[in-house]
C-alpha cells in the first residue's frame, strides 16, 4: 500500500512512529511492515471495516446543528494504533500520579487554611477571580480528603521529543469510553498484529472505576450503591454515562430519579420504592447539581444534595469545587503547586505559558500574538481560543481587546510543533496530528489508564483535535520495547 514517507521526512514534526528519515522507529517496524504488504484497497476496506464495527455497536457522541438540533454521530476513528515504548510510559505515568495527587492537596488546602496563600505561593487574586470556587464548599472533608477522583491531564509531545502536559480536566472529564472501545474495533480490524504485538490491557478500567468509586461510600462493609448521574440523552457525552453505568453494573440516573430525604440521604426511585444511593459518580456540571445551592432553576439537579454530601452521607465523584484546580491559569502554578506540597519537581514539565494578568506577560503577548497561542482561562473542546499563525489581523484585533478587558482570564503558551501519526487518508497513509488524554482515578491507591484516549486532527495541517470540530481518536499501544 501508499505510506507517503516524503511526508514524514519533510516535515518539522517528531513523528510518534517514523523517524525522520523516513524510517518506521524500531517499535512500529512490524506494524509497517505489515501495513505496507496490504493492498491500497485492502487498507481502505479495513477502514470501512472499523467505521462500519463503530455503528454497528453504536459508538456515538452528540453535536448540536442549527439545521438538525441534537445529532447523533459515529465516533471518527483512525485504525492505525499509536505506540508508545513502556519505559517512555511509566514516567509518564509516575509524573501523572505526581500532578494529581499534589493537585488533591492543593484543592483541599484552598478549601480550608490556603496555607499556599498565606506562604505567598498561590496569588490570592487568583482564588478571588476563579470561577469554580464554590464558597459552599468550604471546610468540607470529602472521603480520603480527595475531590478530584477521576482526572484527564491532556499531554502533547513537542517537536524536541519532550512530552508536555497541556490541561488537567478535574471537572468531569470525559472520553475514557471511547479510550475502551477503540481498543475492540481496533481487535476487529486488525487482529493479526495482536498476534506479534502485546500491548498493555486496558479493559480493567470499569472495574478500577467501580473499586475508587466504593472506596468513597459512607457505609463501608455493605456492597455500595453507585449511579451515575447524567443531564440526560441530549449530553454529548451521554453514551459514555450509559457506557460506563453498564460496565460497572451501575445505575444510569436522572437527577428527577432521585431524592433526599429528611434524614440527609439520597434515595433512588425505583419499582420498588426507594433505595438508598452510596456514591453518586456526577457527571453534571458544579452549578447543576442542587438547586437549593447553585442554580435555584436547574432541573438537571437534585434539592438538598449539597446537605446529603456534607453530611457525610453520599459521596460525590468529582467532588463539588474541584474544578476550582481545571484553571488554565491554575495550570500555570502547578509546577509551583507540586514543589510546595511535595518538595518535588515536576516529572512531566508544563507547557511554557505567559499570564497575561502580569504587566509583563500582557505586553509581551499582545505583542506577539500572531506567534501565541491564547486560551481563556475556563473553556473547553478547543473554543474561546486564539492560534496566532493561523489567524487573521482581525481575529487578533478582537482578541487583544479581549485580553486587556479580561487578562487574568487569559493565558499564552508558544505554538508548539505537536507531534504526528501515521492516520489513513483514502488508501494512503500521512501525518496527522495527535494529543493523548490518560485517565487517573485517585482513591486508597492512584490508578493510571495504560496509555489514554489518543485523539488524532484528520485535517491535515489542523491542530484541533476535538471530535466537535472535526478530530477523531486512535487506539493507543503501551508496548514493552
Amino acid at each position: 500500500m501508499t505510506i507517503n514517507f516524503d511526508a514524514f521526512k519533510e516535515q518539522p514534526f517528531y513523528d510518534e512512529l517514523i523517524t525522520p528519515k523516513g524510517n518506521a522507529r524500531a517499535y512500529a517496524r512490524k506494524m509497517f511492515n505489515f501495513i505496507k504488504a496490504l493492498d491500497p484497497e485492502e487498507l481502505g476496506e479495513r477502514q470501512k471495516g472499523a467505521e462500519l464495527a463503530i455503528k454497528q455497536m453504536g459508538i456515538t457522541f452528540r453535536v448540536y446543528s442549527k439545521d438538525e438540533g441534537y445529532i447523533d454521530r459515529s465516533w471518527p476513528f483512525d485504525i492505525v494504533p499509536r505506540i508508545i515504548p513502556l519505559k517512555e510510559w511509566q514516567q509518564v505515568e509516575e509524573g501523572l500520579k505526581q500532578r494529581v495527587t499534589a493537585l488533591n492537596m492543593f484543592i483541599d488546602d484552598l478549601y480550608h487554611d490556603q496555607k499556599i496563600i498565606k506562604d505567598k505561593v498561590f496569588p490570592k487574586s487568583v482564588l478571588a477571580e476563579s470561577v469554580n470556587f464554590r464558597p459552599q464548599c468550604v471546610g468540607v472533608n470529602p472521603p480520603l480528603n480527595i475531590w478530584a477522583h477521576i482526572c484527564g491531564s491532556d499531554l502533547v509531545r513537542h517537536s524536541d521529543g519532550q512530552i508536555y502536559v497541556l490541561e488537567d480536566n478535574l471537572r468531569v472529564p470525559s472520553g475514557v469510553s471511547y479510550m475502551l472501545e477503540n481498543r475492540l474495533v481496533t481487535k476487529r480490524v486488525f487482529p493479526e498484529l495482536f498476534e506479534t504485538y502485546s500491548p498493555l490491557p486496558i479493559d480493567d478500567y470499569p472495574d478500577d472505576l467501580f473499586d475508587t468509586l466504593s472506596e468513597l461510600s459512607p457505609r463501608p462493609g455493605d456492597k455500595p450503591e453507585i449511579v451515575v448521574l447524567t443531564p440526560g440523552i441530549y449530553n454529548s457525552a451521554y453514551f459514555e454515562h450509559a457506557y460506563l453505568a453498564q460496565q460497572m453494573g451501575a445505575e444510569l440516573v436522572e437527577g428527577r430519579d432521585l431524592v433526599v430525604n429528611a434524614d440527609d440521604c439520597v434515595y433512588m426511585r425505583n419499582v420498588g420504592g426507594f433505595s438508598r444511593v452510596d456514591v453518586i459518580y456526577r457527571r453534571i456540571d458544579d452549578l447543576y447539581l442542587d438547586p437549593e445551592v447553585f442554580n435555584p432553576d436547574s432541573a438537571l439537579g437534585v434539592p438538598g444534595l449539597m446537605r446529603a454530601w456534607k453530611a457525610g452521607n453520599v459521596a460525590l465523584a468529582n467532588a463539588p469545587g474541584a474544578g476550582v484546580a481545571d484553571d488554565k491559569v491554575v495550570y500555570s502554578y502547578v509546577p509551583e503547586i507540586i514543589k510546595y506540597y511535595l518538595d518535588q519537581d515536576a516529572i512531566v514539565p508544563n507547557v511554557p505559558t505567559w499570564r497575561c494578568m502580569d504587566d509583563d506577560s500582557l505586553k509581551y503577548v499582545l505583542e506577539h500574538l500572531a506567534e501565541l497561542v491564547v486560551k481563556p482561562a475556563n473553556e473547553s473542546g478547543g473554543y474561546g481560543m486564539l492560534v496566532g499563525p493561523a489567524s487573521t489581523r482581525a481575529e487578533r484585533e478582537e482578541f487583544a481587546k479581549l485580553i486587556k478587558a479580561d487578562p487574568r482570564n487569559y493565558i499564552a503558551q508558544p505554538t508548539l510543533g505537536i507531534s504526528t501519526v501515521p492516520t489513513v487518508v483514502r488508501n494512503s497513509v500521512e501525518p496527522r496530528h495527535i494529543d493523548l488524554r490518560p485517565f487517573i482515578l485517585s482513591g486508597k491507591h492512584i490508578k493510571v489508564t495504560t496509555g489514554g484516549l489518543t485523539r488524532v486532527a484528520l485535517r491535515k495541517g489542523s491542530l484541533v483535535v476535538n471530535s466537535s470540530q472535526g478530530g477523531g481518536s486512535k487506539d493507543t499501544w503501551i508496548v514493552d520495547a
